[in-house]
C-alpha cells in the first residue's frame, strides 16, 4: 500500500497531496489500524511503499522519514516499509508509477505480485501497481491531476479496500 493519503493524512495545496514532514505532523486516517489488524488476521502480506522526493528536494532528512515509519508502526502495526527517495529528474526505476519497489518487496518477501493488491490514492500508485500485475484499489480524494487508468477499485479508504479484500464487502471492479 502506499503511505501518505492512505495511511496517514495528506494535506492537499492547491489541489495536490504533501507529506508530513515530521511526527508531530503524522495523522493517522480513520480506520487504518482497524484495516491492518483485518489484513494482518486474514494471513496478508502488508508492505508499504511509499515516493518521498522531499528527501532529494531537501525537504525532508532520511532519519526523519524514518521516525515517521517508526510512528507509523507504532500505530498501526505495519512493518514493512520500502521507500523512493528520487525527484522525477532522476529516472530511477523504484519512483512510482514504475513498478521498482514492488519488485523490491516481492524478492524481499518471497511475494507473488499477481495474487497480490496494491492501495493507492494517486494515479502513480494505480499505475504501479498495474505495471507489477497487482490488482489495485484507489482511494480517490479527488486531486487535481489525472485519474488512474482502469481496471482498479475505487474505494473511499484503505478499510474499504480490506474489507473487500478480505470478502467483508461486496464490490464492483471497475473496467
Amino acid at each position: 500500500m502506499d503511505r501518505d493519503g492512505v495511511i496517514n493524512e495528506a494535506p492537499t495545496i492547491k489541489g495536490l497531496p504533501y507529506s508530513p514532514r515530521s511526527v508531530q505532523e503524522l495523522k493517522i486516517i480513520p480506520g487504518v489500524k482497524e484495516a491492518v489488524a483485518l489484513l494482518i488476521q486474514e494471513r496478508f502480506e502488508i508492505v508499504v511503499v511509499t515516493n518521498q522526493p522531499d528527501i532529494a528536494r531537501g525537504l525532508l532528512r532520511q532519519e526523519v522519514m524514518y521516525e515517521i515509519h517508526r510512528e507509523i508502526s507504532i500505530r498501526t502495526g505495519l512493518e514493512h516499509f520500502i521507500f523512493c527517495a528520487h525527484d522525477d529528474n532522476d529516472d530511477c526505476s523504484c519512483r512510482k508509477p514504475r513498478p521498482g519497489m514492488l519488485f523490491q518487496a516481492a524478492r524481499d518477501l518471497n511475494l507473488d505480485l499477481r495474487r497480490s493488491f496494491l492501495v493507492g490514492d494517486r494515479w502513480k500508485d494505480v499505475e504501479s501497481g498495474q505495471n507489477a500485475g497487482c490488482k489495485c484499489f484507489f482511494v480517490d480524494y479527488g486531486y487535481r491531476e489525472k485519474s488512474p487508468a482502469l481496471p482498479f477499485y475505487r474505494v473511499t479508504s484503505l478499510l474499504e479496500a480490506a474489507q473487500i479484500i478480505t470478502g467483508n464487502n461486496n464490490a464492483h471492479f471497475l473496467a
